[in-house]
C-alpha cells in the first residue's frame, strides 16, 4: 500500500515534468516552487498537502489524468499491480463523497440528456456566463434542449464530434478584456483554435462582449468567429457585438431575436411560442439544528472555512485576508473623497510588480441588505441552499451553499447593479397589480417603447433591485428567487499605487469614493469604496481585514532604467505611476542611470484634490521627475492634461520618436485616453514628418513592442 508521502512525492515530480498537461499555470508554478521538503513530511501533513494541491487546486476534469499518470509511473518503476482508484481514495481516509470525479466530455453529457445545444462562455465578470445561461434556457422554446459549458472544464477537442449529434449547435458568448485578451477561462480554448483542426460540419454562432472605448473592441469574439469559419465550421448567424459602454443588454436582445429565426430556418424547426420561466435552482431550507456552524459558508469565495484557515496559493478563488494598516483621506477640501489605503500582504507569499492590479472583494451595504430582507419578508438569518435542477451542469450552486440569506446578500450577490431585462420578466410573475405587470413586461420586450421605458426607468434613474421593489409596490418576489436571478458580486480591481522595491509587504490603493444622487432623489454609493471608507484602523482595535489577491498586468516599466518615459495620469490615473516613480527614484538612489521620467497629472483644484502633492514635489526637487500639472478649475478657462501635452509635442516626439522611449496612459478610457492618443498622432505627424496613416501604424508598432501602454477604464 502506498503512503501519502509517496503519492504526494510522485504527484509533484510528475507535475514538474509536464506542468501544462496537469495544472493551470498558476498552480503549476506554486507546486514547482514549493519549499516543502517531502522527506520531512509526516503522514498527516502529507495528507493535508495532498488534498490541498490535488483535490482543491487542480481542475476537477484533469483528476483522472493525474491519477492515471501517477499509477502508470508506479507501474513502470515498481512493476507492481496498480491499486484501484477506489483503493487510493480509501487509503487517504477521506469522507465518502468528498472527491467528485467530473466528466469533462460535453458530448457525452449532450447525448445522455438528449440535448443538441451547447453554449460556451468566456466570462471575467459574470455577464458572459449570464448571457449563455439565457440562451440555453430559451433553446427549449425552439425544441433545442441546451446546456451551458465552461470551456476551461471541457475537452474542447470534442467540437470535432459535435456534428454527429443531429441538429447540434455550439454558441460562444465571449468577453474581451484588457488589451484584447481572452478571459481566464477561455485562454486554453483560444490557444487550441490556433492549431490546425477540422471543424467541418460544426454549426456555430458567436456573441461578443466588449467595450467600444477600448481599442481592441471585441477582439476575442471577432477572432473566434473568423477562425471557426477558417477551420470549416458553418456560421448559423452573423457575429454579435455587445458594447458595454452603451447598452450591452439591448445589443444582446437585438442579436438573439434575429439569431433564433436563423436557427429555425437552418434546422427546419419552429418556435413553440411559449416562454419558459422554469427555475434553474431548487430551494432547500435548512433547519437550525441540521448543520454545524463550520458547515455553513460565511463569505468564503470557494473553499469552506478558507478565510479562517488561510493557505496559499492565493488567487481569485482563494483570496488572502489582508489587514488594512493605513486608510487615510487624500483630498484636502471639496465634497469628494479619495482614499489612500495600505494592505498588509506579509506572510501571504504574494508578490507584485509596479503596474499590477489588486482585486478587492467587497461587502454590500448592510442597510441595503436589511431593506431587501424587509421588502421580501424574509428571515435573513435563515440558512438555505440553491441546488441546480440540471444534473449535468458543472455549476451545482449559483454561489457557495449552504449559507444564510444575510451572507448571500452581503458577500455573493450584486444587489446594486441595474437589473437586466430577463430579471424584470421574471418579476412580472410576482406582481398583483395589472399595471405593474404591464410596465415590467413592456421593459422586458425588444420593442422601441420597451427599450425607451427600460432606459428611462432603470438606466437613467439608476434603479437597483431595492429601488424597483420600493417603487413597484405590488411586486413581492421570494428572496430565494432573487438570489438565483441576480448576478454574482464581483471583485473590484485597482491599479497598485506602490512599488515592491520600497514596499514589499504592503500593497497601496488609491481610490475615489463613489457617491452620487440619482434622478429619483436617492443616493447611490460604490460598493467597495463605501465599505473601505467605513473600515479605518482604530487605536486599540484589531485591524480591519479584506479579501484580496494580485492580478498580473502587462503595464510595465522598461527593462532598462535609462529608457525615457512619458506618463499621463489625471486623477486616480496617477496610481500606477506613483509606483513607477518610486521604482525609478529607488534605481537612481542605488546609483543606476535613469532616463527622463515625465509625468502629466491633472486635478480640479491645487488646494483640494492634488493627491500626493508633497511626494511629487519632493521627486521634482530630487530630479526624479519632470512634472506637468493641470488644475482644470483654478482659472476661468479649463485646463486639462491634454492642453499641456499639445504644448509639448517636441518633447513627446523626442522621447518616443528619437530616443526609443515608452509612453503610458492611465485613467478614463472614453474621453481622456482617446484625446491623448490623438495628440500622440498629431506629434508624430507634425514633429516626425509622417502621414496620418503612417502615424497610426507607428503607434500600433509601439503597442506591439510594449512601448505604448494603456491601463484605462470606462
Amino acid at each position: 500500500m502506498l503512503t501519502d508521502v509517496a503519492v504526494l512525492s510522485i504527484l509533484i515530480e510528475e507535475s514538474t515534468k509536464n506542468k501544462q498537461a496537469f495544472y493551470p499555470p498558476s498552480t503549476a508554478t506554486e507546486i514547482t516552487n514549493t519549499s516543502v521538503k517531502i522527506d520531512y513530511l509526516d503522514e498527516t501533513a502529507a495528507r493535508i498537502l495532498l488534498i490541498d494541491y490535488v483535490y482543491k487546486n487542480i481542475l476537477k476534469n484533469w483528476l483522472y489524468t493525474v491519477i492515471g499518470d501517477v499509477m502508470a509511473h508506479l507501474d513502470k518503476v515498481n512493476k507492481q499491480k496498480l491499486p484501484e482508484e477506489s483503493e487510493l481514495i480509501s487509503h487517504l481516509n477521506l469522507p465518502a463523497g468528498s472527491i467528485q470525479m467530473t466528466e469533462n466530455s460535453f458530448i457525452k453529457k449532450l447525448q445522455s440528456s438528449g440535448r443538441s445545444l451547447v453554449v460556451f462562455y468566456g466570462s471575467q465578470t459574470g455577464t458572459g456566463e449570464e448571457f449563455a445561461g439565457r440562451l440555453a434556457k430559451e433553446g427549449i422554446r425552439y425544441k433545442l434542449k441546451g446546456m451551458v459549458a465552461d470551456p476551461e472544464e471541457c475537452d474542447m477537442e470534442e467540437l470535432t464530434k459535435l456534428k454527429d449529434i443531429p441538429n447540434s449547435l455550439a454558441v460562444f458568448c465571449l468577453a474581451t478584456y484588457g488589451e484584447g485578451d481572452p478571459t481566464d477561462n477561455a485562454m486554453d480554448f483560444i490557444e487550441w483554435l490556433k492549431t490546425d483542426q477540422d471543424l467541418t460540419g460544426l454549426n456555430y454562432a458567436v456573441f461578443g462582449l466588449g467595450n467600444k472605448t477600448y481599442e481592441h473592441y471585441n477582439a476575442v469574439a471577432i477572432y473566434v468567429d473568423k477562425r471557426l469559419e477558417e477551420l470549416g465550421a458553418s456560421r448559423i448567424y452573423e457575429l454579435g457585438l455587445g458594447d458595454d459602454d452603451a447598452n450591452i443588454e439591448d445589443d444582446f436582445i437585438t442579436w438573439k431575436d434575429k439569431f433564433w429565426p436563423s436557427v429555425c430556418e437552418k434546422f427546419n424547426i419552429e418556435s413553440t411560442g411559449e416562454e419558459e420561466l422554469t427555475r434553474q435552482f431548487r430551494l432547500i431550507t435548512h433547519s437550525p439544528d441540521e448543520l454545524k456552524p463550520n458547515e455553513i459558508f460565511t463569505g468564503e469565495i470557494s473553499r469552506l472555512l478558507s478565510l479562517q484557515n488561510q493557505r496559499p496559493p492565493y488567487d481569485a478563488k482563494n483570496p488572502f485576508l489582508a489587514q488594512i494598516k493605513v486608510n487615510k483621506e487624500l483630498h484636502k477640501g471639496g465634497d469628494r473623497s479619495c482614499l489612500h489605503i495600505e494592505l498588509d500582504i506579509s506572510n501571504s507569499n504574494m508578490r507584485y510588480e509596479a503596474g499590477d492590479h489588486v482585486a478587492v472583494y467587497p461587502i454590500n451595504d448592510s442597510n441595503l441588505v436589511d431593506r431587501l430582507g424587509l421588502l421580501t419578508g424574509a428571515n435573513l438569518d435563515e440558512v438555505f441552499s440553491l441546488i441546480n435542477t440540471d444534473q449535468e451542469s458543472t455549476k451545482k450552486h449559483p454561489f457557495p451553499c449552504p449559507t444564510s440569506y444575510r451572507t448571500a446578500l452581503s458577500h455573493y450577490i450584486e444587489i446594486t447593479a441595474l437589473p437586466r431585462t430577463h430579471i424584470l420578466r421574471e418579476l412580472v410573475e410576482y406582481c398583483t397589480d395589472e399595471e405593474d405587470k404591464k410596465r415590467l413586461l413592456l421593459m422586458a420586450t425588444n420593442s422601441p417603447e420597451g427599450k425607451a421605458l427600460y432606459q428611462s426607468f432603470i438606466v437613467d434613474a439608476c434603479r437597483n433591485i431595492v429601488h424597483i421593489l420600493e417603487d413597484i409596490k405590488s411586486c413581492k418576489p421570494p428572496l430565494d428567487h432573487l438570489c438565483e436571478l441576480l448576478p454574482r458580486l464581483q471583485p473590484r480591481y485597482y491599479s497598485i499605487s506602490s512599488s515592491p522595491k520600497l514596499y514589499p509587504e504592503t500593497v497601496h490603493v488609491t481610490a475615489v469614493v463613489v457617491k452620487y444622487k440619482t434622478p429619483t432623489g436617492r443616493v447611490n454609493k460604490g460598493v467597495t469604496t463605501t465599505w473601505l471608507a467605513d473600515n479605518k484602523p482604530e487605536p486599540g482595535k484589531p485591524f480591519p481585514r479584506v479579501p484580496v489577491y494580485i492580478r498580473k498586468s502587462q503595464f510595465r516599466l522598461p527593462l532598462q532604467s535609462q529608457t525615457p518615459i512619458v506618463m499621463v495620469g489625471p486623477g486616480t490615473g496617477l496610481a500606477p505611476f506613483r509606483g513607477f516613480l518610486q521604482e525609478r527614484a529607488h534605481a537612481r538612489a542605488s546609483g543606476k542611470p535613469v532616463g527622463d521620467t515625465v509625468l502629466y497629472f491633472g486635478c480640479r483644484h491645487r488646494d483640494q484634490d492634488y493627491i500626493y502633492q508633497e511626494e511629487l514635489e519632493e521627486y521634482v526637487r530630487n530630479g526624479d521627475v519632470i512634472l506637468n500639472v493641470a488644475f482644470s478649475r483654478d482659472q476661468p478657462e479649463k485646463v486639462y492634461v491634454t492642453h499641456l501635452l499639445e504644448n509639448n509635442l517636441d518633447q513627446i516626439w523626442d522621447i518616443i520618436g528619437k530616443r526609443n522611449g515608452h509612453f503610458y496612459i492611465c485613467g478614463d478610457a472614453k474621453n481622456m485616453a482617446v484625446d491623448v492618443r490623438n495628440i500622440l498622432v498629431k506629434a508624430i505627424i507634425e514633429k516626425g514628418g509622417r502621414t496620418e496613416a503612417e502615424a497610426v501604424q507607428f503607434i500600433k508598432k509601439l503597442e506591439s513592442m510594449k512601448k505604448y501602454s494603456a491601463d484605462v477604464w470606462s
